[in-house]
This record gives C-alpha cells, sequence and structure tokens, in this order.
C-alpha cells in the first residue's frame, strides 16, 4: 500500500509540474498537424505578443500569408521580423469601432482573400474604462471589436471558397464573472470584474 501511496505522489507531483509549465509557457503546446498552408491568407488580432504571436509564427511557418492585427505597429512590425515570412501589420485597435473599420477596409481592398481569421486579442484587468464610443473596455476589446471586424470580413471569407475557417480564442476567465445582459455596460450598477 505504502508502494502504491509514493509511485501515485511522485506521479502526481510531475504531472503537476508539467501542468504549471506548459501554463507559464515553459513548455509551449504545439500543434500535430503538418497541413501545408501555401497560397492561403491569415489574419490573427493581437499576433505581437503570446497565443496570437505562436499562432502567426507557426500559420507562417506552414506558408500562410499572415497579417498581424495589432494596437501597435511597433511591436507588430518586430514581432513580423522574429516569425521571418510572409508577414505584414496591419493596424487595429479592438477598443475603437472605427479602427476596426479601418482595419477591415484595408484588408478588404489590399489582399486577394481570406482563408483563416483568428479572433485573438483580449484584455483582461484593465479596471474600470470606456471606450471612445461609450462601451464598457472589456466587452469593446473581447467581444464588440471582434464582432464587428468578423462581419466585415464575412464577404471576403465567401468570396475566397469553402475552406475558410474564423478561430476564436477565449479563456476560462469567463468562469469568474457573471453576465449582466440588461446592462453589459455598467451603466445602471457599479462597476464589478466579476
Amino acid at each position: 500500500m505504502l508502494e502504491y501511496f509514493v509511485s501515485f505522489s511522485i506521479f502526481a507531483f510531475i504531472a503537476s509540474w508539467l501542468l504549471r509549465q506548459l501554463i507559464r509557457g515553459a513548455m509551449p503546446a504545439r500543434c500535430a498537424s503538418r497541413r501545408r498552408l501555401d497560397g492561403k491568407t491569415a489574419v490573427v488580432t493581437g499576433a505581437n505578443v503570446g497565443i496570437g504571436f505562436e499562432t502567426a509564427r507557426d500559420l507562417a511557418q506552414r506558408g500562410a500569408r499572415v497579417l498581424i492585427a495589432c494596437r501597435d505597429v511597433a511591436q507588430g512590425e518586430n514581432a513580423a521580423r522574429l516569425i521571418n515570412g510572409d508577414v505584414d501589420v496591419v493596424k487595429l485597435d479592438l477598443s475603437d469601432l472605427n479602427s476596426v473599420r479601418r482595419c477591415a477596409k484595408h484588408i478588404n481592398h489590399n489582399e486577394e482573400r481570406l482563408d483563416i481569421l483568428v479572433n485573438n486579442a483580449g484584455l483582461f484587468g484593465c479596471g474600470e474604462s470606456r471606450t471612445a464610443d461609450g462601451y464598457e473596455m472589456h466587452m469593446a476589446v473581447n467581444h464588440l471589436g471582434h464582432f464587428l471586424l468578423t462581419n466585415l470580413l464575412l464577404d471576403k471569407m465567401r468570396r475566397t471558397g469553402e475552406d475558410v475557417r474564423i478561430v476564436n480564442v477565449s479563456s476560462r476567465e469567463h468562469l469568474r464573472g457573471k453576465m449582466h445582459l440588461d446592462d453589459l455596460h455598467f451603466k445602471q450598477r457599479p462597476y464589478s470584474r466579476t
């Protein structure tokens, strides 16, 4: 019985350590697919850092043309240099619906096709703040901006063909909070992150 307990304890310790490493990014998760994406075009929001950067790098390594859509163009250009592929940067501030419209217009006008849209950019913990359009910041960046961008790019994606993808990246933060559908922008109740 003691041997079983010791073996299980060692296994549990190693498993928890590996999980912590994966979460911290010390052991990045890898996509096992080897599918090539030559001739395809992808847009990844927030691809200048984190999961978006890794996604953009993987897509570029598979041969896709990648547009990094991010708020800070200089950081986006630095990420594009690090990726070393057919990568360009387009300005996108998801908290500004006019910026979303300009970004979509740029993509619709300058790109022949759009095969993959990865809505990755996100915001958490910025405290109570509003966008220029009057929306609660988290709601605008994490939801409304991506919703508008997706809708403005849908026709381009439909014309591209049937093998197109829209990927919405999320986190587990929704488990901590509660949606107040009657007051999404905290205009009637005190602001709360949860």
